[in-house]
């Protein structure tokens, strides 16, 4: 089966990646040409899932469409710089006898323009440039280059912009358009097709999704007999046969009221949309959400991933029912899903952390918790009720933690804050750590 990629960008760029793109045999093209800026997300919504890979002729359309956010396949943007640019100053220089402090740029930085200009071996450096992030109008760049040449001040103008070349043509300003080179156009699609490869990988990894559900909540109200019980664990049995079917895995019992569903990273990727939420089972499958504690586990082998999930669900039930935490194969655990609160720790042992855990009663992936609290919120200051509603645990817990910390003299109280008139003050402690 093909990869499809989407290619974006100004006419005179797409012809030059279009006779790259046939030397993959691998690749079927959409191409999609563009004369103003702004009519870049008119032409691309329609095609917004045509493409498995998209390759833009520039940074002005990557950078608007990546600002845009409704892509979330690989991009790349083919570079000016390079030998783009060597080619393009090397003509003018010999067929034009125009040097480089006489000419006026657009587009690159001046950090990259001045390193090209060094590591190409051009003595004198440039005098004029204008230097944008994001999108910008062929006008304006216009403008910019004719007041310049009229003034006498430089000869000709480069730009990377197609609409600014058309724009400056017509105003009889000498312009000279940095295109992209076969090579540069080689380079960035080997790169998406090895990224393409790496999530492919990704998302055929092994998954397990460890559930424990109470099935006997159903019989809230009626009989305990043996074979209510039994019928209500057929239910449940019944939906999850369902929900593993979506997710085109296998399910299998793992003790009274708990589940375990194998299938693929890609899958729970998407019911989960990217981890971040818990999966509408109610709706769809008939089980409610307040009455599942999930742990999902990611790893290289079935063994592997099992054993992680089993280690997330221990992490979604320290935090309560209907919690779902998630391990992965890099030994980071993310959590809890659909949380405004949610973080991300590691249960790999570091140094410092084990040297902290050494130092106190506290166990390293406590403190692993603590030191992404902190990098979430950028600050090394916290107190006993916010670390209680980000850890899930109570006030008490979260103040004997910080006492510990201030015993050894791994913390300080900073302050006081009244959350209301009439309420206990609350330390503020800051974390040496």
């Amino acid at each position: 089966m093909k990869l499809r990629l989407g290619i974006l960008g100004a006419d005179d760029s797409l012809a030059i990646i279009e006779s790259v793109t046939r030397e993959f045999a691998e690749l079927e093209c959409l191409k999609i040409v563009y004369w103003k800026e702004e009519d870049i997300f008119d032409l691309i919504e329609p095609h917004i899932h045509d493409a498995d890979l998209w390759l833009f002729s520039g940074k002005v359309p990557y950078t608007m469409v990546r600002d845009w956010g409704k892509i979330t396949v690989p991009m790349a943007y083919v570079p000016h710089m390079g030998a783009s640019l060597y080619r393009t100053l090397l003509h003018l220089s010999h067929q034009c006898g125009i040097l480089v402090h006489e000419l006026s740029f657009d587009t690159f930085s001046a950090e990259e323009l001045n390193l090209f200009l060094e590591e190409a071996g051009i003595e004198g450096g440039y005098t004029w440039l204008k230097h944008y992030d994001g999108a910008i109008s062929a006008e304006e760049l216009a403008d910019y280059h004719e007041k310049l040449w009229k003034e006498g001040k430089t000869k000709a103008a480069v730009t990377c912009l197609r609409t600014a070349d058309l724009e400056l043509q017509a105003r009889g300003v000498p312009v000279h358009r940095v295109l992209p080179t076969r090579a540069g156009v080689l380079s960035m699609i080997h790169m998406l097709l090895r990224t393409q490869e790496m999530l492919h990988f990704k998302d055929t990894q092994i998954a397990v999704q460890m559930m424990e559900i109470d099935p006997f909540r159903e019989l809230a109200g009626g009989t305990f007999a043996t074979d209510e019980w039994q019928n209500a664990e057929i239910k449940t049995m019944e939906k999850l046969l369902r929900y593993a079917k979506h997710l085109q895995g296998s399910l299998k019992t793992a003790g009274p009221g708990r589940y375990a569903i194998f299938t693929t990273r890609g899958s729970l990727h998407n019911v989960t949309s990217d981890y971040s939420t818990v999966p509408d089972l109610e709706e769809a499958f008939g089980i409610r959400a307040d009455w599942v504690t999930c742990g999902i586990g990611i790893g290289k082998t079935a063994y592997e991933a099992e054993i992680h999930a089993g280690t997330a669900l221990l992490h979604a039930k320290e935090r309560g029912p209907a919690n779902w935490m998630v391990f992965f194969d890099d030994k980071s655990i993310v959590g809890p899903l659909g949380s405004k609160e949610q973080i991300s720790y590691s249960s790999a042992s570091t140094r410092r952390l084990q040297k902290v855990s050494q130092q106190t009663s506290l166990s390293v992936l406590t403190l692993s918790k603590l030191d992404s609290i902190l990098k979430k919120r950028a600050s090394q200051e916290i107190n006993a009720h916010e670390l209680a509603q980000y850890m899930q645990i109570l006030p008490r817990s979260a103040r004997r933690i910080l006492i510990e910390l201030e015993t050894k003299g791994l913390a300080q109280v900073v302050g006081e804050e009244s959350p209301n008139p009439r309420g206990r003050p609350r330390k503020v402690y800051r974390i040496f750590m």
